[in-house]
């Protein structure tokens, strides 16, 4: 691994994060089927590979779906993990691992130490799991944020108003990571998954400087191939007439060094529409939670 931060690709929306000295991974997965579906292509390294690094290890879980949620892969984690959660996974999370649990609402900002700082944020998603009724607890996106670097990442989601507002509340943000799967059939797609012209939105609403496309090539989702969204990025980067040097489009394993140059933003506050987001969405699961739901 290369001295200072980086960002790796370990497949699906598994990457690998390293702030500081410390590592950070997002919905660990490893195993070889998501519930059902199979995996097409390996993970870059075994979940045992994460207790050789010597160093802290955090991960943020975005929901509950089983190819973001893998128990197995939250059990393998180093004992001493910290592991941050939208609301509602607190206790389901605690009962399979030895490691410190938080949960998070929307909007909700944690301060790790170092000058970094991990911002909860909406997505336009849904949750249901086996022994978890549908919407019972809430679904996320994350926001990454050290001296040097601001990272996105997306998780699964739509496309929502909720990009532009990122965009402006956080403004330099370096890398995006947005999904880019899943998207076909788009009459059933469409709410929880962008399409590569969306996600292409997204990435301009958020006005990063880099995409990295995510999700691809690990598992069969939707109606295209495992392999067909990167196809179809690299279709539309062209016809959009983009700069395709702002396009990181990894190999499994592939380890994209973070320069020291990237963009210091240290702002945050909580905009009329966050709140309203956040307070519906809260509702919803306290509601679920209760049985009024």
């Amino acid at each position: 691994m290369p001295a200072g931060d980086f960002i790796a690709w370990i497949g699906h929306s598994t990457f690998l994060l390293r702030f500081g000295g410390e590592y950070w991974i997002t919905d660990p997965i490893f195993s070889k089927r998501a519930l059902l579906p199979k995996r097409v292509t390996l993970p870059a390294i075994k979940a045992e590979d994460l207790r050789e690094l010597g160093a802290q290890v955090n991960a943020v879980i975005s929901h509950n779906h089983y190819d973001h949620l893998d128990k197995e892969s939250i059990r393998s984690l180093p004992r001493d993990s910290k592991i941050f959660v939208p609301l509602g996974l607190g206790d389901y999370i605690q009962s399979i691992t030895t490691g410190t649990v938080r949960e998070l609402d929307w909007w909700e900002k944690v301060d790790m130490g170092h000058d970094t700082t991990l911002i909860c944020l909406p997505a336009q998603h849904w949750s249901r799991r086996i022994g978890q009724p549908t919407d019972t607890t809430l679904w996320a996106s994350y926001m990454f944020i050290t001296p040097e670097t601001t990272v996105y990442y997306g998780a699964d989601s739509g496309y929502f108003v909720g990009y532009r507002e990122f965009g402006r509340k956080f403004p330099g943000i370096d890398y995006a990571l947005l999904s880019t799967t899943a998207y076909h059939p788009r009459w059933f797609m469409h709410y929880a998954h962008k399409n590569i012209p969306e996600a292409l939105d997204a990435f301009r609403d958020l006005g990063a400087t880099y995409f990295i496309p995510t999700q691809w090539g690990a598992f069969h989702l939707g109606d295209e191939p495992p392999g067909y969204p990167v196809l179809d990025l690299k279709r539309h980067i062209k016809d959009r007439n983009l700069d395709p040097s702002r396009f990181i489009i990894m190999d499994i394993g592939q380890i994209e060094p973070i320069p020291n140059t990237a963009t210091n933003i240290r702002g945050f506050q909580k905009s009329e529409f966050g709140f309203g987001l956040h307070t519906c969405a809260r509702k919803r699961v306290q509601e679920a939670r209760t049985g009024s739901y």
